[in-house]
């Protein structure tokens, strides 16, 4: 329009009856198009927000040099709308992305907190089931049995105590102790005691071999028939290696380790009964060391 009327008032919604005229005569003059004056009061004069019908836009826009109403819509936007719905996608994938990644981060960081926070050394103290007397012996040894995994081993200190560190409410484990039956147990661990008490039963054959093993050999006949009555016949017996005594490790079957045994000049004195295993009643796995008075 001002192409064709240097003077026209710039702003649209100002023009009156003289300038909508010369407005409609100019449209059907460029672009062979027309549009009524109440189409312009509503659509120029009017806050409606609505747009106008496809047709008219288009027709609009070649007035203005473009070649269509989407070739205006291309040139004249900061961003495209075809890439508006591309650009919308790609910030929703990255939300549906973002969100749940972090979620699972705080639950992992959170299982790690409450791990960590939960995990306690629990002592173990081993009482004799007969005497009620605490088992001080460096010796124990703790098999801490867990699903799906090896067995942990734990061993005692000087004091005879085992300290286990776990994270697990309630635990499974396996005890040996020098003179002392073996033992499985289930232990549910309690969070705000944590000295625990395990009562063990003495090996009573073990106690009698290292008695045998201190005492002097009178009546030796009769501590043959004991040891024939408390060793299985095929007994597998390990005598373990000493390094101070310069031993290495011997496999003695029944007849040869009550040989040794009752005899004094067999050298098997001061035997200390390391585990036994029993099968009907009586030892069918024996292994001990003999010590070392150095």
């Amino acid at each position: 329009m001002k192409l064709s009327y240097p003077g026209i008032n710039p702003e649209i919604s100002a023009w009156k009856g003289q300038e909508i005229f010369d407005f409609q005569e100019d449209l059907l003059a460029k672009v062979d198009g027309r549009l009524s004056e109440k189409w312009f009061y509503t659509h120029m004069k009017s806050a409606n927000a609505s747009l106008p019908r496809i047709d008219v836009l288009n027709m609009l826009s070649k007035y203005a040099g473009y070649g269509n109403w989407d070739d205006f819509r291309f040139k004249n936007s900061k961003t495209p709308a075809l890439n508006q719905p591309m650009f919308s996608a790609r910030k929703s994938n990255r939300i549906f992305i973002i969100i749940p990644g972090t979620l699972i981060l705080i639950v992992i960081m959170l299982l790690a907190l409450y791990k960590l926070t939960n995990t306690q050394n629990y002592r173990f103290n081993f009482i004799d089931a007969n005497t009620m007397e605490r088992i001080v012996n460096n010796n124990i040894r703790v098999e801490l049995l867990q699903p799906g995994e090896s067995p942990v081993t734990y061993r005692s200190d000087k004091d005879g105590i085992v300290v286990i560190k776990t994270n697990e409410s309630k635990i499974k484990m396996i005890i040996h102790a020098p003179y002392y039956l073996p033992d499985t147990l289930q232990r549910i661990l309690k969070k705000f005691n944590r000295n625990e008490e395990v009562r063990l039963r003495a090996d009573d054959y073990a106690l009698m071999i290292h008695y045998f093993s201190q005492s002097d050999v009178k009546a030796w006949q009769n501590r043959r028939e004991q040891l024939d009555k408390m060793l299985s016949d095929d007994a597998m017996i390990y005598q373990v290696a000493d390094q101070k005594l310069g031993t290495g490790m011997e496999l003695l079957n029944k007849q040869e380790f009550i040989d040794k045994l009752t005899m004094p000049s067999s050298g098997l004195k001061q035997i200390e009964v390391l585990d036994s295993k029993y099968e009907n009643g009586r030892i069918a796995i024996l292994r001990f060391k003999v010590k070392s008075n150095r």
